[in-house]
């Protein structure tokens, strides 16, 4: 468990930990706070669009060796990071090289976990430290991310990560893959290129609403033509009896589709706020990045709090009413965030909320993967994992994207104000979401289909 979780913790950790160091890279390198956005967040995207490539390519090639790969395009891309001389550089190295290789060794984590943890219950538990891993290291990167830079600076961070992939291909020693790679299964390359130009195309036209409504517009419709044209391509290539990226078939079962639903708005509510948060504090309220680091705390431990609990919890309570619960305690660390950083200068005034922020999301990380990865058998593995990862990271670009091109247009007060209160009405979509979730996707206690209304995936 020890290197899948670390790898989890790293790469959600990378998404963050970039929002405290806004003032410090937009100085050193000459850019702007949008210049540092579109870096995160193209950081997300090159991960969400090429998730589900990721995991199909764990098949032909072996959920190891996958993982390997990965960490060491992911280590590259640290180092150039450290070494940036400009925002150029930067992306290549954190935006394009880490996304690459975050793609190619997350989805293996989850297969891996899915294949040696073959009960619901002990699934559950595996499942949730690793989406405690996930979910401190996205809560904690500001924390840590801001006490590196203040002390060193923002390149140590990156030389951080580098530190901690060395440590995982260690660790990863210990890691046997249960089932042989298949080298002569076929990937679908236009399926891969169609899916991954789509969601490109409508995350960029979110980036450019604060520039140009009409680009927007065009690009978000040109996105969804080409995901159109994908799912035609999929189902041509279905009916002619050939093995497309992604099967259609995925979308029949219903708790699954509900559950990446509620993972898509959990991170997007987590890295939504995370950054409307980070930015707010350093560049209207002007504080530094360990000051930032530091109020993100009460998120952290929120989550942490949350996830020494989560085996308990899933012993006890349906994973639907776990879900309903996290948004609904998510949704009122929002309004307490909003109702008490209006009307006060304190960086105390954001504990509350962030702290109920992070429960919530520390209920409902684990019950909504376990959801998803339980409902299909082993030999749909790669394909769920890599499209369960794809829908979080895709959440995370939009949180990201949503919140920063919102703040960016009007850095001030009101801004703020608006970028969380698009983050609550996702909340309350969330929480929609879950209400509609069948009641038999229930406890992780139950054992068998037919208690669970899920397969065991074995």
């Amino acid at each position: 468990m020890a290197p899948l979780a670390l790898a989890q913790f790293i790469c959600s950790f990378a998404g963050s930990n970039m929002n405290v160091m806004i003032n410090d890279i937009s100085h050193d390198l000459d850019t702007t706070v949008q210049g540092v956005q579109i870096t995160i967040t193209v950081f997300l995207l090159v991960m969400a669009a090429l998730m589900i490539p990721g995991g199909k390519l764990t098949d032909r090639y072996g959920r190891k060796r996958c993982f390997l790969v990965g960490l060491a395009v992911y280590g590259t891309g640290a180092l150039l990071s450290a070494a940036a001389p400009g925002l150029g550089v930067l992306i290549l190295g954190n935006s394009v090289l880490e996304g690459i290789g975050t793609a190619l060794l997350i989805p293996p984590v989850y297969i891996l976990t899915t294949l040696l943890f073959t009960d619901l219950t002990s699934r559950a538990r595996a499942f949730g430290v690793i989406m405690a891993a996930g979910g401190i290291g996205a809560a904690a990167g500001p924390l840590i991310g801001g006490l590196i830079t203040t002390a060193i600076s923002w390149r140590a961070a990156f030389v951080f990560q580098a530190l901690v992939i060395a440590l995982i291909i260690v660790l990863s020693r210990t890691i046997a893959d249960p089932v042989p790679p298949e080298p002569t299964r076929p990937f679908d390359i236009r399926g891969a290129v169609l899916s991954a130009g789509g969601l490109v195309l409508i995350v960029m036209g979110i980036l450019a609403a604060d520039d140009n409504i009409w680009l927007t517009l065009a690009l978000l419709g040109a996105g969804c033509l080409v995901l159109v044209w994908f799912t035609h391509v999929i189902r041509s290539e279905e009916r002619a009896g050939g093995e497309p990226l992604l099967s259609t078939s995925l979308f029949h079962n219903r708790a699954s589709n509900l559950g990446l639903i509620t993972q898509n708005i959990q991170w997007l509510l987590l890295m939504g706020t995370s950054f409307t948060v980070a930015t707010y504090l350093q560049v209207v309220r002007d504080r530094d990045a360990i000051e930032t680091g530091v109020i993100f705390t009460a998120a952290t431990l929120g989550l942490l709090a949350a996830s020494l609990t989560a085996e308990r919890l899933a012993a006890r309570r349906a994973q639907r009413t776990l879900i309903i619960a996290g948004f609904a305690l998510t949704g009122a660390g929002i309004g307490v965030l909003i109702a008490m950083v209006g009307g006060s200068s304190s960086n105390w005034a954001f504990a509350p909320g962030l702290l109920l922020i992070g429960l919530g999301l520390g209920v409902m990380l684990t019950p909504s993967v376990n959801v998803v990865q339980s409902a299909f058998p082993e030999s749909r593995q790669g394909e769920i994992s890599g499209l369960s990862r794809s829908v979080s990271n895709l959440g995370s670009s939009f949180g990201t994207a949503i919140a920063g091109t919102i703040l960016v247009a009007g850095l001030s007060d009101h801004a703020y104000l608006v970028a969380m209160g698009t983050l609550a009405f996702a909340a309350l979509a969330g929480l929609g979401t879950a209400l509609r979730m069948p009641r038999t996707a229930a406890t992780p206690a139950a054992s068998g289909p037919s208690a669970t209304g899920l397969r065991p995936g074995t």
